[in-house]
């Protein structure tokens, strides 16, 4: 394994990697729902157990947050100048999530090149599934990081 953290040349198409396992409770989905996405079904047990969900769920942007940590405390190995996008690809919610919740990011590494516009860069295409304790999936999202390359950082070094 890679000592220290990964730059473009560590990284190899179908390699793989697992997060940590992370718990939501009901009280996090409400204060994120309170601040960020304050509709019913995320804030009101009462009102969410009546609608369509049957129950207090999530809010997708919460579950995109929560994968965002587990890709950055394992989903994802630690990357040279951290973890920076290039954007989102597709993002997906199938299923809800829910109080109780025990979730956990898989990442595939899909595709990788080296960046024309800025060569001391490669891009970095990646699948994120985010799981429950029961193996369902919450969250599909592939997108692309922009990380620094090797040879790169060992020129500036030199200068």
């Amino acid at each position: 394994m890679t000592e220290g953290p990964f730059r473009y040349e560590d990284f190899a198409v179908g390699q793989r990697f697992a997060s940590p396992l992370l718990r939501i409770e009901a009280a996090a989905i409400k204060s994120f729902a309170a601040e960020f996405d304050p509709q019913p079904m995320h804030m009101d047990e009462r009102a969410a157990k009546a609608g369509r969900f049957g129950g207090l769920i999530a809010s997708g942007w919460h579950t995109a947050a929560l994968t965002m940590r587990l890709l950055m405390t394992g989903g994802l190995p630690p990357i040279a100048e951290g973890g920076v996008g290039a954007g989102v690809e597709s993002l997906n919610w199938p299923r809800p999530v829910r109080p109780g919740d025990i979730l956990s990011v898989t990442t595939e590494i899909l595709e990788m090149r080296p960046s024309r516009s800025q060569p001391a860069y490669g891009l970095v295409r990646f699948r994120a599934e985010t799981r429950t304790q029961d193996d369902e999936m919450v969250q599909e999202m592939t997108s692309t990081l922009i990380v620094p390359r090797r040879a790169a950082s060992e020129d500036e070094g030199r200068r």
